[in-house]
C-alpha cells in the first residue's frame, strides 16, 4: 500500500490584473516592511512598480534586492542575507522567474536560521520559523512558486543544490497572466518546455500518487494545449493564463512527486556547459522519454490521450510522445541536440558520472546510473 501525506501550503490567486491586489493580500498577511527580491530586467517592463505601488498604497514599506543572476549561486544568496539584514524586514514578496522565487527563498533560509545554503541542502534542515512570503511569478515555467525547494548552484563547484523545507513554501501566489506577455519568445519558449518537462516527468516517477498524477495530468493538458499558441500569439492572454497555471500545477506535482532523468542529466550541462536549463530539458526529454518507454509506455500513452493529437495516435506511444516534445521544442526554437550545443562527445562519460550522482534520477520510472545517463546523453546528442 502506497503512503502518502498531502496538504497544499499556499494559497493560489489567479486572475487578469491580480497583481493590484498585492497591497491588500500583503496587509491581510500583516506584512509592515517587505524585501522585494526581483529579476534586475523587470525594472525596464515596469513590472517591479505594477507590484511597488499598490504595496505602499496599503501601507507596506519596501526594500528592493536585485543583485543577482539566473540560476542563482551561493554567494548572491549570501549578500541578499547581507542586504537584508539590517533592514528589519518582516516578510519577503519574491518578483520574476524561478531564479527570484528561488533566491527569496535561500536569503530566508539565511536570515532566519543563519548559516550558509550549503546547510539547508537536501530537506527539512530549518529549524527556525520563516518569513512569510508571497510570489509573483513573471514567467511560465518552474511552478517554484508551489514548491517549498530552491535550487542553488555552489559558487564554487557549480553544483545545484536542492534546499527544502516544508516551512519554505510561499503563504500565497499571485498569479497574473498579464505580467507575462512581456516575456521574449526564447523566454517563454524555454520556460515553457520546462513546465512541459515537469508534467511529463512527474507523471511517471516512482514517488507519484493520486495527488501529483491529477495536477500533472491537468498541468500537461494546459501546457501541451497552449504551448504553440503562445508562442504564434505572444499578446493572447488567455493562452498566456493557460501557460502560467498549468506551469503552477506541474510545480504542485513536483512538490507531491519528484522529476526524474532528464532533470539530472540537465543539471551537468548547465553546471559545466553553461547551458540554459530550458534548452538542456528540451535536448533530453526525448531521448529519456525513449529510453523509458519499456517500463512508462502505458503512462505515456495515457498523456496522448489527453494531447492536442490524441486523434492521430494509433500505436507506439512512447514514440509518439517523443516526437511530439520535438515538435514543441522545434516550434520553440530550441536546441537539438547535445552536438547543436557545443558538447564534445568525449566529455559524455564525465557528464554520464554527474547525472548518477543527482537526486532525481533516484525517482526515475527506469532505474537511473551513470550508464543510464550515457545512454541518454548518446541518444541526445
Amino acid at each position: 500500500m502506497q503512503t502518502l501525506e498531502f496538504q497544499l501550503r499556499t494559497r493560489l490567486v489567479f486572475a487578469p490584473g491580480a497583481v493590484r491586489r498585492a497591497g491588500e493580500i500583503a496587509s491581510e498577511l500583516g506584512f509592515r516592511h517587505s524585501l522585494l527580491v526581483a529579476d534586475r530586467g523587470l525594472t525596464a517592463t515596469g513590472h517591479i512598480n505594477k507590484v511597488i505601488a499598490p504595496l505602499r498604497d496599503s501601507g507596506v514599506a519596501i526594500s528592493t534586492f536585485t543583485d543577482f543572476d539566473t540560476d542563482p549561486d551561493s554567494s548572491e544568496i549570501e549578500a541578499g542575507r547581507a542586504f537584508a539584514a539590517p533592514l528589519g524586514i518582516d516578510s519577503i514578496i519574491a518578483l520574476g522567474g524561478g531564479s527570484s522565487m528561488d533566491c527569496a527563498k535561500g536569503i530566508n533560509f539565511l536570515l532566519t536560521n543563519g548559516g550558509c545554503i550549503q546547510d539547508y541542502w537536501g530537506y527539512g534542515q530549518v529549524e527556525q520559523p520563516l518569513l512569510p512570503m508571497i510570489a509573483v511569478p513573471t514567467t511560465a515555467g518552474t511552478g517554484s512558486e508551489a514548491q517549498s525547494y530552491a535550487l542553488i548552484s555552489n559558487a564554487k563547484t557549480h553544483v545545484k543544490m536542492a534546499c527544502g523545507d516544508p516551512k519554505a513554501a510561499f503563504r500565497l501566489a499571485l498569479l497574473d497572466p498579464t505580467l507575462t506577455v512581456s516575456q521574449p519568445f526564447k523566454v517563454t519558449a524555454a520556460a515553457g518546455f520546462d513546465a512541459i518537462a515537469h508534467a511529463v516527468e512527474t507523471y511517471v516517477t516512482t514517488k507519484r500518487n493520486a495527488f501529483s498524477d491529477a495536477f500533472a495530468r491537468e498541468a500537461w493538458l494546459l501546457l501541451e494545449h497552449n504551448y504553440e499558441r503562445v508562442l504564434a500569439e505572444p499578446q493572447d492572454v488567455e493562452a498566456r493564463g493557460a501557460m502560467q497555471l498549468g506551469a503552477c500545477f506541474a510545480g504542485l506535482a513536483i512538490e507531491n512527486s519528484m522529476l526524474g532523468a532528464t532533470h539530472a542529466c540537465a543539471n551537468p550541462l548547465t553546471a559545466r556547459y553553461g547551458t540554459t536549463h530550458g534548452e538542456a530539458i528540451a535536448m533530453l526529454l526525448p531521448a529519456v522519454v525513449r529510453w523509458n518507454g519499456s517500463i512508462a509506455n502505458e503512462r505515456y500513452a495515457d498523456l496522448l490521450k489527453l494531447s492536442s493529437q490524441a486523434s492521430v495516435v494509433v500505436d507506439a506511444p512512447t514514440e509518439h510522445l517523443a516526437r511530439r516534445l520535438e515538435e514543441l521544442a522545434q516550434a520553440g526554437g530550441l536546441l537539438k541536440s547535445l552536438r547543436n550545443a557545443g558538447v564534445l562527445q568525449s566529455d559524455l562519460p564525465l557528464l554520464a558520472d554527474d547525472a548518477a550522482k543527482q537526486w532525481t534520477g533516484k525517482f526515475n520510472p527506469r532505474s537511473f546510473d551513470s550508464s543510464g545517463a550515457m545512454e541518454v546523453y548518446q541518444c541526445a546528442y
